[in-house]
């Protein structure tokens, strides 16, 4: 029997660090998402070695989306992760990349 589908939608947080930029990192992160049906977005971050994942669905499509965050495209090198779940907020209309 499933459980309350509310309390399976969650937010993903999550801080992707390494050679993560300048990779196609971001477009394979919405294309992951978007085939996940999830929504947030993705972004680089000023540092230069990481990128920013701010997601939301149902929780083992976002345990799915941050396996694939740990892997990266074939040019990228990560480094490390870090993550925070969170509530569900309801913000996002679809997944972007955002400048």
């Amino acid at each position: 029997m499933q459980n309350d589908k509310v309390s399976d939608v969650v937010n993903l947080s999550a801080i992707v660090y390494g050679r993560v930029q300048g990779v196609f990192f971001r477009y394979f992160v919405r294309n992951v998402a978007k085939k996940l049906n999830l929504k947030g977005y993705v972004r680089n971050l000023a540092s230069g070695d990481a990128v920013e994942v701010q997601a939301e669905g149902e929780k083992r499509q976002l345990d799915k989306l941050l396996e694939q965050l740990r892997i990266g495209t074939p040019g990228a090198r990560v480094e490390r992760v870090e993550v925070k779940w969170a509530d569900y907020s309801g913000e996002f209309d679809d997944f972007s990349i955002r400048y």
